[in-house]
């Protein structure tokens, strides 16, 4: 499914999203997260350990919700799931242009990370 052009501009802002995982129990898991886009795909990063990356790596559904900062009441949601993981210098790459636009500077070097690339397949604008 390609973003719709609304949503595409929210993701490529610097909204910070939240990122909802299911645990190996069936519940569910959320943590706010900076986003962005890699192509028609949603680009998240994190620790290859972390619960989220664990989660995804089980079961790769996602739920996102992100409150545009410039319009907090008209909210973007997206269902999908994880299609691809990216490790490396190609990572590195994507990393660091979400961190730009959040903090003005790269990615710390002194964590590990990787990259989760998210196929939507739902979008929602504003409250329904």
């Amino acid at each position: 499914m390609m973003l719709e052009p609304e949503v595409r501009e929210v993701l490529d802002g610097a909204s910070i999203a939240h990122l909802a995982t299911v645990l190996a129990d069936g519940s569910p898991h959320a943590v706010p997260v900076f986003v962005g886009t890699d192509g028609d795909r949603i680009a998240v990063f994190t620790d290859p350990e972390s619960f989220k990356a664990r989660n995804l790596r089980r079961d790769p559904r996602i739920a996102l919700s992100i409150a545009p900062a410039d319009n907090p009441f008209n909210p973007i949601a997206i269902r999908g799931r994880v299609v691809d993981w990216i490790n490396g210098e190609q990572a590195w790459q994507i990393i660091d242009r979400i961190a730009m636009k959040y903090t003005g500077q790269p990615y710390s070097r002194e964590l590990r990370r990787a990259v989760a690339l998210i196929e939507p397949d739902w979008q929602s604008i504003g409250v329904r």
